[in-house]
């Protein structure tokens, strides 16, 4: 039986009810994180928890999060997942219920806490090895990407595009420049230097995006992160994805043209193991 987490109680998923006139189901006023956990312990939880607290004081949202850390973890204990190889815990956090306005209710009201936690199997090795598939598509989302909002429209839209063209990846280009994926973020690699987009207001802060620089680097590897021209792609030797449920996935075809040579390419396989390698030892210090 599985468990969420609603406002300070635990329920059955049919049972945890949002009311009609929360902010963040009639305006999208809230603010989500997602943090992964190897066979039940979490990886990365400070810099998740830090995130999701610039983002709340972005979104000006007044929530007391002292508990999330126990949250998660109970999460994980009431849905039996504390042995699951991956498993991850989704956090939404919305302004709260008040009369429909635009702009934020004039009395304080309380903030809507919900949460709840799920099994994520990684594609097996051959199919990782395979590689994976992209295409471009226009970056329609707001100004104010690097803030892990719920408003994910433009997102989703995108990896429709992707869903209809029978690919698994949507790359998003703005002014000419690939930015990151619908809900990851996007490095190639030219020669042993890897490339990826510098944080900025048009890209989320990805928490795997981060770590994968810090390990390419302790790795030798140079590392530069600048925009991306869509143009350059034609010469890039690989190209991957980054993110949660991501962690890190190769690219050999975007726009139905072969990366590089068509295959996963030795940087990606260096960065994919080193990862794994930091991912069993983490688990292993349970």
């Amino acid at each position: 039986m599985s468990f969420v987490y609603l406002d300070g109680a635990w329920l059955r998923p049919e049972e945890a009810l949002i009311p009609v006139g929360d902010r963040g189901f009639l305006l999208s006023d809230g603010i989500y994180e997602v943090t992964p956990a190897y066979r039940g312990r979490f990886f990365l939880m400070e810099r998740h928890r830090a995130r999701l607290l610039r983002g709340m004081c972005e979104l000006r949202i007044d929530a007391d999060i002292t508990r999330v850390e126990r949250v998660h973890e109970e999460l994980l204990d009431r849905n039996e997942l504390r042995d699951a190889e991956i498993s991850y815990v989704y956090l939404q956090i919305t302004r709260g219920v008040a009369p429909r306005s635009h702009a934020f209710p004039t009395d304080p009201v309380a903030p809507t806490v919900y949460a709840f936690a799920r099994e994520y199997v990684r594609p097996s090795l051959e199919r990782w090895n395979a590689g994976f598939d992209a295409i471009t598509v226009p970056d329609r989302r707001w100004a104010r990407v690097d803030i892990k909002t719920i408003s994910l429209l433009p997102n989703v839209l995108a990896q429709q595009a992707a869903v209809d063209a029978g690919v698994k990846d949507a790359l998003l280009v703005r002014d000419g420049v690939a930015l990151e994926g619908a809900h990851n973020n996007f490095f190639a690699v030219f020669g042993e230097t890897v490339v990826t987009h510098p944080n900025s207001n048009v890209i989320l802060p990805g928490i795997t995006r981060g770590y994968v620089v810090e390990l390419a680097r302790e790795l030798g590897l140079e590392v530069e992160e600048r925009p991306i021209q869509v143009e350059e792609l034609a010469r890039a030797d690989e190209a991957f994805f980054t993110g949660t449920t991501t962690e890190i996935r190769p690219t050999v075809e975007i726009d139905g043209r072969p990366v590089g040579s068509g295959a996963v390419g030795p940087v990606t396989r260096r960065l994919f193991a080193a990862f794994i390698e930091r991912l069993e030892r983490h688990a292993a210090a349970r």
